[in-house]
């Protein structure tokens, strides 16, 4: 099995002829991701790659295609439209990959998402990849292998220097989830911990954290609490001063809250292996593996 994408998802690329969305919308496809449709209103009728139908809106591409999942590739002022417009359709899952949507816009966007039953991961999140089945967004899929580990992280290029480390190592991904580091996202570290726990291919799962909010240290509760499956962890950050954004909107200490020395103590304490640096990781899978 697979975390949330597998070979028979049939995905939407919303802002397909954008140049991130054009340029993100080949990759999926050479990698094998079946993108059924694009949508960008005013250019229904048209194709990409002169094998991708664009539709004008969600609804008529979830009509003609039977898609069940999209991306979104469109920009922050238009965003919470498109996750609006994509939830609505029926899709079960919405990939907001857009960075800079408003806070106060995604407040409203969760609830609506949630009352029609559609999973969001995102927003500013690289998406997520079954390694050898599917692709979604903009992780690189020449990194990945088929595996027995899953990994879950608020961190993009972090994500990928820990996933390069496990295929050095050998050592294959079942999924690999980005989840986004706005203060509001659609899936949570909890989320994708529990998709991984039912999961019978996933045999440990790496959660990559970082500094701002308690996001980790709830992760950690749920680890030791509801899970068999071995977890190791890693806090980026581990230097940042108080008081100072880094990096993530929500990467931002406020006063002894979302220190990494708190979140790495939570891990530590609900026994979550920590990891002091990413190539430190493998090690831990390994012993986490047996």
């Amino acid at each position: 099995m697979s975390v949330l994408v597998h070979q028979s998802t049939k995905l939407l690329v919303q802002g397909i002829t954008g140049r991130d969305g054009s340029f993100h919308a080949r990759q999926m496809i050479e990698y094998g991701t079946r993108v059924v449709g694009g949508v960008v209103p005013g250019k229904g009728g048209q194709t990409f790659e002169d094998s991708v139908p664009i539709f004008d809106t969600v609804a008529e591409a979830v009509e003609e295609t039977g898609a069940d999942a999209s991306v979104i590739y469109v920009p922050p002022a238009f965003a919470a439209d498109a996750i609006y417009e994509a939830a609505d359709a029926g899709l079960a899952l919405i990939v907001a990959i857009t960075e800079g949507i408003p806070v106060l816009d995604m407040t409203r966007v969760i609830p609506f998402v949630k009352e029609r039953g559609a999973r969001l991961v995102g927003p500013n999140c690289p998406g997520l990849i079954s390694p050898g089945r599917c692709k979604v967004g903009i992780l690189p899929g020449q990194i990945c292998e088929p595996g027995p580990v899953g990994v879950v992280s608020r961190s993009g290029t972090l994500t990928y220097e820990v996933i390069h480390h496990l295929t050095g190592a050998g050592i294959g991904q079942s999924t690999c989830v980005g989840i986004g580091g706005d203060p509001i996202i659609g899936t949570s570290f909890i989320d994708c911990l529990s998709l991984f726990e039912s999961d019978m291919e996933t045999r440990a799962v790496v959660m990559i954290g970082e500094i701002g909010g308690t996001d980790e240290q709830e992760a950690a509760a749920f680890v030791h609490q509801e899970m068999g499956t071995p977890v190791v962890g890693f806090i980026a950050g581990q230097t940042a001063p108080p008081g100072r954004r880094m990096g993530h909107a929500g990467a931002i200490i406020s006063g002894s809250e979302g220190t990494a020395s708190e979140k790495m103590e939570a891990f530590r304490d609900h026994g979550i292996a920590v990891a002091k640096r990413p190539a430190d990781i493998v090690g831990l899978v390994r012993e986490a593996l047996g």
